[in-house]
């Protein structure tokens, strides 16, 4: 395993895998046993992994319990990611709002049994609260020392760049990173919010790096299985093959993975892991249920894709920009072009 440090507005060191636990528990009616969690745990930070995420909706809570009595006696060794705005269903417990704030990262240091949290994610943007208000809230938080960083996740680039400001200009905690997904049929953060992120000096997570086990390749021998279709059904997460694109993305991870001598998960993971044109140094958040899913993503650690197999599966799997980046594209073509052929018959004339 290999560590870096998250984004420029920190010294946080963590590792390139993150162990995200949504599948510690099963109160969501699928999930891991307390057992089988603290297998995953031991066998992740055995392999040397130090970046745990979780959230304080996840497995309505019992995923953060799991986590408050395996992190008891090594807390200081790793660093611990929650989330909040997604934990409670009522209207006066849920959404961004300080109240919500406030109320969440205090019973999440309960269940996680610590007197601090290393990064705390605004779970999902409502819509509705300022950004000021949320802010701030961060702020009062890591001058309380119940927080050492703050974070975004699931929000509008424009939002996360609002509250950056806010907090650089105002001399607030500042927001060190965000965390989206991102993996080969899912890549719409290239429009904004990875650009944002590497103008702004953020630290990235990419969630779902395997588009739900979909790049697996698992699902495509049961397109027409009732029972399959079901278990894609059970989360929003799985990202299918549903068109001509994805099927050429599959069809791709194949065709490298027999390259290789690898599976279709090593490829997607070492993709998510290696494509870093902006030098965002990127952490990828893995989440197996099992520890046969733990070892899956951990040997994918072992492979290193040639430049000419990322730039094929960076092609076949890029989105359109769209509007106004195409516009823009275009025009710096046609500018920066003629700019440099008037810079060529200068120098010819000369």
């Amino acid at each position: 395993m290999k560590y870096q440090i998250f984004g420029q507005k920190s010294g946080l060191r963590v590792s390139t895998l993150a162990l995200g636990t949504g599948n510690f528990g099963n109160r969501w009616g699928f999930g891991a046993t307390k057992e089988e969690s603290k297998l995953v745990f031991d066998r992740y930070a055995e392999a040397g992994g130090n970046f745990i995420d979780t959230a304080d909706g996840y497995q309505l809570g019992q995923s953060e319990q799991f986590l408050g009595d395996f992190l008891s006696s090594e807390r200081d060794n790793f660093v611990l990611a929650t989330k909040y705005s997604m934990g409670s269903q009522h209207m006066q417990t849920s959404g961004n709002s300080r109240k919500t704030m406030m109320r969440a990262v205090e019973q999440s240091l309960k269940r996680l049994n610590t007197d601090r949290l290393d990064l705390y994610w605004v779970h999902l943007s409502d819509g509705q609260t300022p950004v000021e208000e949320i802010v701030r809230g961060l702020d009062d938080l890591v001058r309380d020392g119940k927080i050492l960083y703050a974070g975004f996740s699931n929000f509008p680039a424009w939002r996360i760049a609002n509250a950056s400001l806010l907090a650089d200009l105002r001399g607030w905690a500042p927001i060190v990173g965000i965390q989206v997904e991102y993996n080969l049929i899912e890549r719409t953060a290239d429009r904004e919010l990875l650009p944002m992120a590497e103008a702004l000096g953020l630290g990235v997570a990419y969630w779902s790096p395997l588009a739900g086990g979909t790049l697996t390749g698992k699902y495509r021998a049961k397109e027409t299985d009732p029972t399959s279709r079901l278990e894609l059904a059970k989360g929003v997460l799985v990202r299918q093959e549903k068109g001509d694109r994805e099927t050429a993305v599959i069809d791709l991870l194949g065709e490298i993975a027999k390259e290789t001598d690898k599976r279709m998960i090593d490829v997607a993971l070492a993709w998510v892991r290696q494509h870093d044109l902006s030098g965002l140094s990127p952490v990828t958040v893995i989440g197996p249920k099992n520890i046969a899913q733990l070892e899956d993503n951990l040997a994918s650690l072992e492979l290193t894709l040639t430049p000419d197999q990322i730039k094929r599966l960076d092609d076949i799997s890029a989105v359109d920009l769209g509007y106004p980046h195409g516009i823009i594209s275009s025009s710096q073509n046609r500018m920066f072009g003629r700019a440099a052929a008037d810079i060529e018959i200068k120098h010819a004339v000369a």
